[in-house]
Parts: C-alpha cells; sequence; structure tokens
C-alpha cells in the first residue's frame, strides 16, 4: 500500500513538471497557423440603462426613386453596422479601449444617387463629439474618428448616427445607430497584446469583449493576408457572416464639420 502511494505521488510530479511546460497560446491555431473559424467574441453584459435600443440594420432602406413599400429581396444588402446586437433587447452596443477608435459599416450606395452623414454624440445628446459627410463606392468603410475630435472618455457612453440621404431631395432613406462606450484597459490584457501577433490580437480582444479593437485588427489582418479567417470569423461571431467577402472601401471622401458645442 505505502509502495502505491509513493507511486501515485510520482505520477502526479511528473505530470505537473510536464504540464508547466507547456505554453498557453492565444488562441487555437489550424496546422496552417491560422486562426480557428470558431473565434468567439465574449460580449460584456448589455448596459440596464439605455432607452433607445438602436439600429444595426436598415430594414427598409432604399435607392432614391423607389418605393419605399416594396419588400428588399434577399440578395439585396441593406445599410448595416459591423457592430454586435444583443438579440434579447435588439440594443447595438460594443466597446473600446482607444481615444479615436474606428467605426465600420457596409454602405450599399454609390455617391451618384445618395451621400451619408455620421454623427457621434454623447449619450445626452447635449454634445456633438464629430460630425462628417461622406461620398464613395459600395462596400465596408472605416470611418476613423479623428485626433482632432474630443477623445472619448473612460467609463462613459456615446451614441452615433449614419444616415444616407438621396441626392435628388435630400430625404433619409436609410438610417442606424447604436451606442459605443470607452473602457480601462486591463493591465494584464496590456502586456497580452504587446506580445501578441496580430492574428492573435484579434482573439485577445474579442475573448474580453472589446469590439472595436478586435474588428480593427481583423480588418487589418485581412489587409495584410488573405489566407487568415480572423475577419470572417469575428463577423460570423456577431451573426454578420454575410458581409465577410465584401471589399472595403479605402476611397470614401470624407467632409468634416466642426462639433457644435
Amino acid at each position: 500500500m505505502k509502495l502505491s502511494v509513493q507511486k501515485i505521488q510520482i505520477f502526479l510530479a511528473i505530470s505537473l513538471t510536464f504540464l508547466s511546460s507547456i505554453d498557453v497560446q492565444a488562441q487555437p491555431t489550424n496546422p496552417n497557423g491560422q486562426l480557428n473559424q470558431s473565434l468567439i467574441f465574449a460580449a460584456p453584459p448589455p448596459p440596464k440603462d439605455i432607452g433607445e435600443p438602436g439600429k444595426r440594420a436598415e430594414a427598409g432602406s432604399r435607392g432614391c426613386g423607389q418605393d419605399i413599400n416594396k419588400p428588399l429581396t434577399s440578395s439585396q444588402k441593406r445599410l448595416t453596422a459591423l457592430v454586435p446586437v444583443y438579440s434579447n433587447s435588439e440594443l447595438v452596443f460594443g466597446t473600446t479601449i482607444r481615444e479615436h477608435p474606428n467605426f465600420l459599416f457596409y454602405v450599399p450606395y454609390a455617391s451618384d444617387f445618395a451621400s451619408g452623414e455620421f454623427v457621434l454624440e454623447d449619450e445626452a445628446g447635449d454634445q456633438t463629439i464629430y460630425k462628417t459627410s461622406l461620398t464613395g463606392t459600395p462596400g465596408v468603410v472605416s470611418l476613423p474618428l479623428p485626433s482632432k475630435a474630443a477623445p472619448l472618455e473612460i467609463g462613459k457612453r456615446y451614441r452615433w448616427y449614419f444616415n444616407i440621404y438621396c441626392n435628388q431631395d435630400k430625404q433619409i432613406i436609410a438610417d442606424i445607430e447604436g451606442y459605443i462606450k470607452r473602457e480601462q484597459l486591463n493591465p494584464t490584457l496590456k502586456t497580452q497584446l504587446e506580445k501578441a501577433t496580430p492574428s492573435q490580437r484579434v482573439t485577445l480582444y474579442g475573448s474580453n469583449g472589446i469590439w472595436y479593437e478586435a474588428l480593427s485588427a481583423a480588418s487589418e489582418v485581412r489587409r495584410t493576408n488573405l489566407q487568415d479567417t480572423s475577419w470572417t470569423a469575428l463577423l460570423k461571431a456577431v451573426g454578420l457572416n454575410d458581409f465577410a467577402t465584401e471589399p472595403k472601401v479605402e476611397c470614401c471622401n470624407l467632409e468634416s464639420q466642426k462639433p457644435q458645442p
């Protein structure tokens, strides 16, 4: 009996030594070193004190002159914000750790008949942080909050709007809206990010519920490595896989406007 106990103790010691020598990976990879397709976005708990939930996609968007009551075909993609939505409340909400994050949208309208307007306000709507008009070609549009705009404050929520106007009559033909909150970057996560590869950063941001940086990092990885699956996996995790193959538009013309007091 005593010998058996000694054998067990030796076995456990060897096992612990072996396990302690294994390097923990930020994300499981396939044989080609790509991110796993099952990348999961760990959404933070939704705020309970937001009145209006927002709108991630325009349900009835139309081109200029089209019948607003005519149903869209299944092949027509709508103006859509590339952000998470909480299914229970339909809350459109994501977090960032940046003072000046990037906002990404899918815009199906060409500039020859429509133009867009993006507005970022404080949550109460008392102050406009940033406002810009834009034109361009259909695709995924990246709207960076410029450094000249007031930085987002840690712990505060902000509300954004994105409207599409018909060039003919200046009427709104599509509109979406949602919320963004800036969070404090955890020191441990900061250290991990500094040591991570570009693909691993996507996973670290995603597993910590930091949507805006996860998507921006995935967009950059997509630009530099077409074989990487980070972009597709992240969009799929929040129900936006229909937009994974849409081209990213780099040519948009932004016309910044001064924030209102």
